[in-house]
């Protein structure tokens, strides 16, 4: 099914440790897979310019791996004063070879544990604002923040949107999203049989506001709980989606690429 597909992993943190040991032979097997592009989205200053350096020197023809640079919310509260500066003149320096600022955004989970809502609202809002100035696509990290996040994407409105990372809300959440020009991240949730929610709005969603992630090493797939996730699992994910909706499986991965072209750019980091 998938031999003439082409597939983009919107999400994987390659740079972590339980990627990047294996990278050679991991980037080979997304190439026989069919897996063309991986964005390799940054958390904060200390992961910046591996990503970065990964992408300049894997990133080739048949396999673009693309970086985006921004602060985790998740990690906020031993974070330098001067850490946004610092971002925004990396931002400014790597324009070229990034194709998103994130993952940025707001988890409200965290919030319940370091009390930091307005820290992260100011960071996001901040990130938000640099992805403006520089007409750039935002990726957005949620958890229990839907009510914070769309007020503020509303007033920013960014021409390029972005990708909603890991979407797990309804389909009432999930309008809200696409109506403001943002893409949908569907990853390993749609193939827990208890993700009712999430399944049955992605039946229903048009298949132009969908795009394809793994979030890799996180966010393992049903059946691989307690076991790292790899890139290589966006093909399982593809094939639980293509079972979910009535498109054929040809017609729901062009639709998918072409989705990803919308919003990031094509041009991979320098090699």
């Amino acid at each position: 099914m998938t031999n003439m597909l082409r597939f983009t992993d919107s999400h994987c943190h390659l740079d972590f440790n339980a990627l990047s040991t294996q990278l050679p032979q991991l980037l080979k097997l997304c190439q026989q897979a069919q897996i063309n592009r991986i964005v390799i989205p940054s958390i904060g200053p200390e992961n910046w310019h591996k990503v970065l350096t990964l992408a300049k020197n894997h990133s080739t023809d048949s396999l673009k791996i693309q970086p985006s640079l921004g602060i985790h919310p998740w990690f906020l509260n031993n974070l330098a004063k001067n850490s946004f500066d610092t971002l925004a003149q990396l931002v400014q320096q790597q324009l070229n070879n990034i194709v998103a600022i994130g993952e940025a955004g707001i988890d409200g989970v965290i919030d319940k544990e370091q009390q930091n809502l307005s820290l992260q609202k100011s960071l996001f809002e901040q990130q938000l604002s640099l992805a403006k100035h520089y007409n750039l696509p935002i990726i957005v990290h949620h958890r229990r923040s839907h009510q914070h996040i769309v007020p503020m994407l509303r007033q920013k409105k960014l021409s390029k949107g972005g990708i909603i990372h890991a979407f797990s809300g309804s389909y009432q959440q999930a309008v809200q999203y696409i109506d403001l020009g943002y893409k949908l991240g569907i990853g390993g949730t749609i193939t827990y049989p208890r993700a009712e929610k999430t399944i049955k709005a992605i039946k229903r969603l048009p298949l132009t506001s969908l795009v394809l992630e793994t979030d890799a090493p996180a966010m393992p797939l049903y059946g691989f709980q307690g076991q790292d996730n790899s890139p290589l699992q966006l093909i399982k994910v593809f094939q639980t989606l293509v079972s979910i909706r009535t498109e054929s499986a040809a017609e729901i991965a062009h639709t998918l690429e072409d989705n990803v072209n919308a919003i990031l750019p094509a041009q991979s980091a320098a090699v």
